[in-house]
């Protein structure tokens, strides 16, 4: 490599590295201070962005015309102004949303700020449209600056300079303010912040302003280089978790140094190109899809809290939620259960429209199995997993490659898809059950990303971004009525064999690694091991629901792996209740006609979802069931209604 490549190598890995700091900055002050891990930070880069866009075409000219501002001078202004903007958003957003939240289980603060996600995506999609915008260069830098053989973007040099500006005065206004004392006493001893003589929710509110101004400032910043669309903020918010979790949540140099680490791992890859191995050729340009979650996966299995990352002093867990045991069911609930099992048996002989109907119950036992497989490590196991799409997509590959490579039945098929999706649990749940928390959060939504990389490149196995077409079982599984009732006949064996399983021994030793990993395994609980075959078994059943759904649909993409399938998932959990035995049959009908209703109803229905979302986490964390628990439980004689 000649030294004007390697010139134009180190300028990409700084302006990279800037920009992912900027972005993942805010991010983890929030976290650091609040505890709160925030989805929606992506969705604050892409409001900076359309904010710059509007500001930038209809603003900075006016200015410039009759103020008599310089056009750079203009336009610098303007994406300051739109950094501020989406600053006073974060704010109100803090003091109307997570302000209620900050006590709550981290899956709960995750479900919320994803709701955030939807609610934001549709208000942008309401008031800029769904076209791309691409803003004009910024004036003064819209050349080239030329090394050697090698040009590069002279706007790169002002990227490469707000990163460390920034840094700078981040680190001044930490160490050298009464604002930045309390933010450390916060980050590291919340009881000093009495002692400082600071409000909690007014800091609270400061920094989540702070961070989202960050967010901002990152977004607007690509205005020159990147059009804005609606689809930034998942891809956004990947790279920033990504970011904060190598570098450590909470710490701010910890974040720097994985930015500079990231890029530098980018830049190298993109510089490589391919390489070729025989008639194997691998790309490494096209890697840089997965290579920051492989790099996000082996730091975590090396240092479980990052580079520059501590444990935490005390970490959250649904166990402090009211955990209700697995007593026997009242006579009551199991007429009930009767009757639901029934109506399902004799659905498709009801007078209605059978193929619709028929369709959308296939949906809804698929959406059951899937939601009751992730249950199960929610709930009894306690292990936070978000990235469950991974399996699903898994099996429904596994399936899918079954039948058509193999020439394989249906029953085959759905075992092979269960089996393929255990393999790919099983090195996850071996690193996994070292993590806790957001942690684990992060690590499972990292392998997820990998295993949705590998599944859109390897285009000879499974079809690419064209995933796989023509995918329909054999007679006489073809009918819909057969196929309905073996899908029912599956679900509920499922759901029988967990509630069995989680009667016996090993029921109850998972159960007692979630609680108390210490006392059980003074008594003798493989506390690793129980929990590694709980998400095992987990992703078996996930892998099972991928391939009937399959089956259903005929036709495979990689988009049952994206993250919004493993969202899907934590949302029919949620809805249901966590810990409650008919949590999935509930949540998974309830979503399934929801977003079915929704999606015909209106173009907005992400943000009507995402609103539903805010309810349910905010008035009912427990769950619709488990809220119907604590209201039908009788009060104790004189105790206040």
């Amino acid at each position: 490599m000649d030294v004007s490549a390697l010139a134009a190598l180190l300028f990409n890995t700084l302006a990279l590295a800037s920009s992912l700091f900027l972005v993942a900055a805010g991010l983890s002050l929030i976290f650091g201070v609040s505890r709160i891990v925030n989805f929606a930070h992506g969705s604050f880069f892409m409001l900076g962005l359309y904010l710059a866009y509007t500001l930038v075409v209809q603003v900075a000219p006016w200015l410039t015309r009759y103020a008599g501002l310089p056009p750079t001078l203009a336009y610098g202004l303007m994406l300051v102004l739109a950094s501020l903007g989406t600053a006073l958003l974060g704010a109100g957003v803090e003091r109307l949303v997570l302000r209620r939240l900050y006590a709550a289980p981290e899956l709960l603060q995750l479900l919320a700020t994803f709701a955030l996600v939807l609610v934001l995506r549709d208000a942008m999609l309401w008031l800029w449209g769904a076209e791309d915008l691409l803003g004009p260069r910024m004036p003064g830098l819209s050349g080239a600056l030329s090394l050697g053989e090698r040009r590069v973007p002279s706007y790169d040099l002002l990227l490469m300079a707000v990163g460390p500006l920034v840094w700078g005065g981040l680190w001044l206004l930490l160490h050298r303010t009464h604002f930045g004392r309390a933010v450390r006493a916060a980050t590291q001893d919340r009881e000093m912040l009495d002692a400082l003589g600071q409000a909690p929710e007014r800091l609270f509110t400061r920094v989540f302003a702070l961070g989202c101004g960050l967010a901002g400032l990152a977004g607007a910043l690509q205005l020159p280089r990147e059009p804005a669309n609606l689809n930034l903020d998942l891809a956004v918010i990947g790279d920033a978790f990504v970011v904060v979790v190598v570098g450590g949540m909470g710490s701010l140099s910890g974040t720097a140094l994985a930015a500079l680490l990231i890029a530098a791992v980018k830049a190298v890859c993109i510089a490589v190109g391919s390489v070729r191995v025989g008639d194997w050729v691998f790309s490494f340009s096209e890697s840089t899809l997965v290579i920051e979650f492989v790099v996000m996966a082996l730091v975590l299995a090396w240092r479980p809290y990052g580079l520059r990352g501590r444990a935490p002093v005390s970490v959250r867990s649904d166990a402090a939620v009211v955990l209700p045991g697995l007593s026997a069911l009242s006579p009551r609930q199991r007429d009930a259960l009767a009757l639901v099992v029934l109506a399902a048996l004799t659905l498709p002989w009801w007078r209605l429209d059978s193929d619709y109907v028929l369709v959308l119950a296939i949906e809804v036992c698929v959406a059951v199995l899937f939601a009751a497989s992730l249950q199960f490590i929610l709930g009894p196991g306690g292990l936070h997993s978000f990235g469950h799409a991974a399996f699903f997509g898994a099996g429904a590959y596994g399936a899918a490659l079954w039948t058509q490579r193999m020439g394989g039945d249906l029953p085959s098929a759905l075992l092979a898809g269960a089996v393929v999706a255990a393999l790919v649990a099983w090195p996850l749940a071996r690193v996994a059950v070292r993590l806790s928390g957001v942690y684990l959060s992060m690590l499972t939504l990292a392998y997820a990303q990998i295993v949705w990389a590998v599944v859109f490149q390897w285009d000879s196995v499974t079809g690419g971004s064209n995933g796989l077409v023509g995918v329909w079982p054999a007679a006489p599984w073809q009918e819909r009525v057969p196929f309905y009732e073996l899908t029912l006949v599956l679900t509920l064996m499922a759901l029988l064999g967990l509630r069995m399983l989680l009667a016996t021994p090993w029921g109850l030793a998972l159960r007692a690694a979630r609680d108390a990993p210490a006392r059980a395994a003074a008594l003798g609980v493989n506390v690793a091991r129980t929990q590694v075959q709980a998400l095992v078994l987990a992703a078996a059943l996930a892998g099972l629901a991928g391939g009937l759904f399959v089956f259903s649909k005929g036709s495979l993409s990689p988009d049952v792996l994206a993250v919004g399938k493993s969202v899907d998932a934590l949302l029919m959990v949620l809805l249901g209740g966590m810990h409650s035995l008919f949590g999935p049959w509930v949540g998974g009908l309830g979503f399934t006609l929801l977003q079915d209703v929704l999606v015909r109803s209106t173009a907005y229905w992400r943000a009507t979802l995402g609103l539903v979302l805010l309810l349910l986490v905010l008035a009912f964390p427990q769950g619709l069931v488990g809220a119907w628990q604590r209201w039908r439980k009788p009060r104790p004689v004189g105790a206040a209604p």
